[in-house]
């Protein structure tokens, strides 16, 4: 039987770490590049925009031109970044975007909620639209500014999960996606 040295083992083992670490960024650059998210302050308010670019997969189409009712839920953290502690979470808002598509009129009806309140609600036949109104927010204000301290780092952070997700063929990131997006607050 051939004897490993303890210094082989700790080369091996160092090896797998660096492996397994630089796949696991790998994956999570992946995914981060799937929701793009911008931040951008106002006087008063801090607006959100963001896009999931892979969101309405070919399967998540199916399933909504079936007639299920089809959710994507985005949860936003305005977030404070403090450096060597754990970052405090400032505010955070859930936004939903959901569609219904009505075989009898061929129309889809989409009706978007901002913390449970509804925002809008429109009528649709166009699947552009439909694209845009799932998978993207254009300059949502959501956050007020007097939230904020002068000269600090902040971050937002955008989850998104859909629903149905009994199954990933609704979903290609399984159980959600989520990226961040910082910015320095100067007054």
């Amino acid at each position: 039987m051939r004897h490993v040295s303890a210094r082989t083992r700790f080369g091996v083992v160092l090896v797998c770490a660096i492996v397994c670490l630089l796949s696991g960024s790998r994956l999570f650059a992946q995914a981060a590049q799937a929701l793009r998210v911008v931040p951008l302050v106002h006087p008063d308010q801090v607006l959100v925009s963001f896009e999931l670019t892979d969101g309405l997969t070919e399967e998540v189409r199916q399933a909504i031109l079936s007639g299920l009712t089809t959710t994507f839920t985005y949860t936003i953290e305005l977030r404070l970044d403090v450096p060597a502690w754990v970052d405090r979470t400032i505010a955070t808002a859930t936004v939903t975007s959901s569609v219904q598509y009505s075989n009898l009129e061929r129309e889809h009806h989409l009706v978007r909620t901002i913390d449970g309140r509804t925002e809008e609600a429109k009528v649709t036949t166009d699947e552009g639209i439909v694209r845009k109104w799932m998978t993207s927010v254009d300059r949502l204000a959501l956050f007020p500014t007097n939230l904020l301290e002068a000269n600090r780092e902040y971050y937002v952070r955008v989850s998104a999960t859909a629903r149905p997700s009994n199954s990933s063929i609704f979903w290609p990131f399984g159980s959600g996606t989520s990226a961040q997006a910082k910015f320095t607050f100067v007054r």
